[in-house]
């Protein structure tokens, strides 16, 4: 695992630092998707969990700390997506089964059937990209879409690496943010064949060795102590 952290004086029209951390494939990686009963910052869950590498999870109620998207651990259904997430942006999901990680199309359809016995599914969304080309976004809410936000993702690669990916924003001068467009676009960029938007604002953290790599912003300050508390991860560990 290795980790890439840049700043743009100018992309998208301001101030962006972006930060990355690549999985190659290997036997000696494995994924999982971190739950806690109680609200804590990510380095806490991810130590917790052992993890390597880990990045915020998806969306949630910030006072009770349940998830408000689907949520399955292994034969049981925690919690189901609410009607406001899929107006607003639900359409994929991540799967982990025996170490191995997944981004899957999402809706109250696929939902509602999903019998799937074994792994962790989280819903989360929008899906940024599909087969290399934008997932379609018309479904989702326009100005969540459009506005500017600190973001947090993770993508597939054509060559099956795993990329974390997080956009600092809220810190005029430092970073904006972006948008759900510009996103897909810098993910492209990368070599993103699968990505899927994941829990961003305030939310937005990357976890490697130990480190917060990019600048959570819950402290308005643009340093590393701004984590906010959270009820789950993806994560990461040899």
């Amino acid at each position: 695992m290795r980790s890439l952290q840049a700043a743009f004086p100018s992309l998208y029209g301001g101030p962006q630092y972006v930060s990355i951390v690549e999985i190659k494939p290997s036997r000696k990686v494995k994924a999982g998707i971190g739950t806690s009963r109680q609200m804590k910052p990510l380095s806490t869950l991810a130590k917790e969990h052992k993890a390597t590498a880990a990045i915020n999870g998806s969306y949630y109620n910030m006072r009770n700390g349940n998830s408000v998207t689907f949520l399955k651990i292994d034969r049981a259904v925690a919690d189901s997506t609410t009607e406001a997430e899929f107006k607003i942006r639900v359409t994929g999901a991540v799967a982990v089964r025996k170490g191995k990680l997944r981004i899957l199309p999402w809706s109250r359809n696929i939902e509602r059937g999903y019998k799937k016995k074994t792994g962790t599914v989280l819903a989360s969304g929008p899906l940024l990209l599909q087969n290399s080309h934008n997932a379609d976004w018309s479904a989702c809410d326009r100005d969540f879409i459009a506005t500017k936000h600190p973001r947090s993702a993770i993508a597939i690669t054509k060559d099956k690496r795993v990329l974390l990916i997080t956009v600092d924003g809220r810190s005029p001068g430092n970073a904006i943010g972006m948008n759900i467009p510009e996103l897909a676009h810098l993910i492209k960029t990368l070599g993103g064949k699968t990505a899927l938007n994941l829990d961003g604002g305030g939310s937005t953290t990357l976890y490697l060795n130990g480190n917060i790599l990019n600048h959570p912003c819950d402290n308005r300050q643009f340093d590393h102590e701004g984590e906010r508390h959270i009820p789950n991860m993806i994560y990461f560990k040899r």
